[in-house]
């Protein structure tokens, strides 16, 4: 017999070797998967194939809300409200301002209806006589006022809403809440005071922009003004920023889970 012949009577074994190799491993893939690839069942099939409908997903149930919070903050002149403010809106990003009215004119950088509606004279008294306003004032020939539909409008919205106003305009606020049940049910009224008139006294002293005359008068005034702290739901004595902030976001959650306010339990 030839070589050549001899190559080809040996290649066949092997050949039929690696094929029954393949097949048996073929089999294997099948048992172990319990189904091939070629058998199994398309998606939107059951398994026997038949096409299945898709569902749609339940409709999702919004959350209910809690009722936002109209939260007024009064101290006397240098008690440090402004600052808390800022800190406050600052870390507490579902809280807004509730921008107020003045006729005063704007300083380099404020831009209506951010910082204040600017109102000239005329326009403020119509509003004035329209009972637009729930507090005004005029104070150093300014006058000053925040629209009752400026709050209103932003509790609706689900907003907290901040409001920075002196003792007087608290005073006006409270009283008009009375009559008011919306108002009423939003309203947490904290006063911001000092320890003491000479805590106040050296805070006055330190800002550096009142002559020592104008100092005294406005420690006059906040005098009469810390005897209101009585009328007002929380009196929060002045610390640090960082503690007078704690306290009050410790305020607004309290108010929060009031039962009055917060989302009852699913029974």
């Amino acid at each position: 017999m030839s070589s050549k012949a001899q190559s080809i009577q040996t290649s066949h074994p092997a050949g039929r070797s690696r094929k029954k190799a393949e097949r048996g491993r073929g089999s294997r893939r099948s048992v172990r998967g319990g189904r091939s690839q070629s058998e199994a069942p398309a998606q939107g099939a059951s398994a026997d194939g038949t096409p299945v409908e898709k569902q749609d997903p339940a409709p999702r149930v919004p959350a209910p809300q809690v009722q936002p919070l109209l939260v007024l903050i009064s101290a006397p002149s240098g008690g440090g409200k402004t600052t808390l403010c800022q800190h406050l809106l600052a870390t507490y990003p579902h809280m807004t301002r509730a921008i107020t009215c003045t006729t005063r004119a704007p300083r380099v950088g404020e831009v209506d209806g951010v910082d204040y509606y600017f109102l000239d004279a005329d326009s403020f008294l119509k509003r004035v006589h329209a009972g637009n306003f729930l507090e005004h004032a005029t104070v150093y020939g300014n006058s000053y006022g925040t629209l009752k539909s400026e709050l209103l409008g932003k509790l609706r919205q689900g907003k907290d809403v901040l409001l920075n106003v002196d003792v007087q305009g608290a005073a006006a606020i409270r009283e008009r809440a009375l009559e008011d049940p919306e108002l009423k049910r939003a309203l947490v009224t904290v006063f911001l005071t000092p320890r003491s008139l000479a805590v106040l006294e050296e805070r006055l002293r330190k800002r550096g922009t009142d002559a020592a005359a104008v100092i005294q008068k406005r420690l006059g005034v906040a005098k009469q003004e810390i005897a209101q702290w009585k009328n007002f739901e929380y009196l929060l004595v002045s610390e640090t920023i960082q503690e007078d902030l704690r306290r009050m976001l410790a305020i607004v959650q309290a108010e929060k889970m009031r039962t009055a306010r917060a989302v009852p339990p699913e029974i």
